[in-house]
């Protein structure tokens, strides 16, 4: 049975008015969005970098509409392929520190393609408990075999690779930094692990890019580049944009080029989409101090957190959970905060696990000081009124 959110729960929340998902914004201005003519602060945003704004990047993609109109009408396996899109796959494959790279239209479709074009039946994926669900559903769709371990436990995961088959295809897949509790995942631990009992490593990298590794990522982070087989990201978290690609190996790269479905049966990214990433790339490469401000933020908004008793979990990064451990509780929280002018993203089971409900909060590297110290002031009245510190 598929896990799904309880529905008498979101019942009851729309009821009490606690129901949090699809706010309709009138307007996204960055950090600071607006609902009904109140200006909120944004706290729950994947605008890393804050380079939805960039006037580099809105010219860039306004240019790219004036020059090749607003789509290309057509999978890039047919009619849909442009020199904007390999001219994005060369600087992206530069960028992470491989030979190639592969552009999708959206970041769930590289997990999907990519898994299932190079897993196959008697193959074996491994994956932390804590994987994506874009990572789940592309080993189930691959036909290979699914193999568990608990969350960043290098124990549990060197007892699960010992136990499979040497002759088998393995390949194992991990988020770089896990979305939901901002944490990373032990590469330097892994990575020997996968060279002993012959595993193939993919790394997740969506909400590590423009972050981690003066914003090459997870494996730069840790110095291990050459090691990761294949690094994945989207487009739509600091690069601004929608889309997503996989870097790796030339031949792996055109393997999964012509045998990924989501990437064959689906319409190319738009030009200005394209165009926007590819200007996002750029500002990357020019300004490092976004790189290093969103750092910064996450360090700050952290241990202020844990300075007023909120339970932050093992959170390292600019993505911070406010630990709550239920149900009602969670989007009553929210309910209070938005209320009082901060978005923050209210996440419970099945995204997380039971008793780790949470306030999903993440930073842009263009929230001023004013705003946070704004953003502490109102967790810190929440927190008391509903004895949570």
């Amino acid at each position: 049975m598929k896990k799904v959110i309880s529905i008498p729960l979101l019942r009851n929340a729309k009821a009490s008015g606690t129901y949090p998902y699809f706010i309709p914004l009138d307007e996204n201005e960055g950090t600071e969005v607006i609902y009904h003519g109140r200006h909120i602060i944004m706290c729950g945003s994947n605008n890393y970098l804050g380079l939805t704004t960039h006037p580099k990047v809105k010219a860039a993609a306004l240019d790219a509409i004036e020059r090749y109109g607003t789509s290309c009408t057509g999978s890039r396996f047919l009619n849909g392929n442009m020199s904007l899109h390999e001219d994005l796959e060369a600087e992206l494959a530069d960028w992470v520190g491989k030979e190639a790279a592969l552009v999708f239209s959206t970041g769930m479709q590289v997990n999907l393609g990519t898994i299932s074009s190079l897993v196959n039946r008697g193959d074996i994926v491994i994956l932390d408990k804590e994987d994506h669900a874009s990572i789940v559903d592309g080993a189930f769709l691959s036909g290979g075999k699914i193999e568990r371990y608990r969350h960043n436990d290098i124990d549990h995961l060197k007892r699960v690779l010992a136990s499979l088959p040497e002759d088998k295809g393995k390949l194992l897949v991990v988020d770089g930094l896990f979305s939901m509790e901002g944490d990373i995942a032990p590469l330097p631990d892994i990575v020997p692990l996968c060279k002993k009992y012959g595993v193939r490593l993919m790394v997740d990298d969506a909400h590590a890019m423009g972050v981690l590794g003066g914003g090459r990522g997870t494996a730069a982070q840790f110095g291990l580049t050459d090691d990761v087989d294949l690094i994945m990201s989207t487009f739509s978290k600091s690069f601004a944009s929608l889309g997503g690609f996989i870097a790796g190996e030339s031949d792996v790269v055109d393997y999964i080029k012509h045998h990924a479905r989501s990437l064959i049966f689906s319409a190319s990214i738009p030009p200005a989409n394209t165009a926007a990433a590819m200007a996002a790339l750029q500002v990357m490469r020019e300004e490092p101090e976004r790189i290093e401000r969103v750092n910064q933020i996450g360090d700050k908004m952290r241990k202020e957190y844990k300075n007023m008793g909120f339970d932050t979990g093992d959170s390292v990064t600019q993505v911070i959970p406010i630990i709550i451990g239920d149900d009602e509780r969670t989007f009553l929280t929210w309910r209070m905060l938005f209320d009082n002018g901060v978005f923050v993203n209210p996440v419970i089971s099945p995204a997380v696990s039971p008793g780790r409900q949470l306030l999903r909060t993440s930073y842009m590297a263009t929230h001023t000081d004013e705003q946070l110290e704004r953003v502490l002031d109102i967790f810190h009245k929440v927190g008391k009124e509903l004895q949570l510190i």
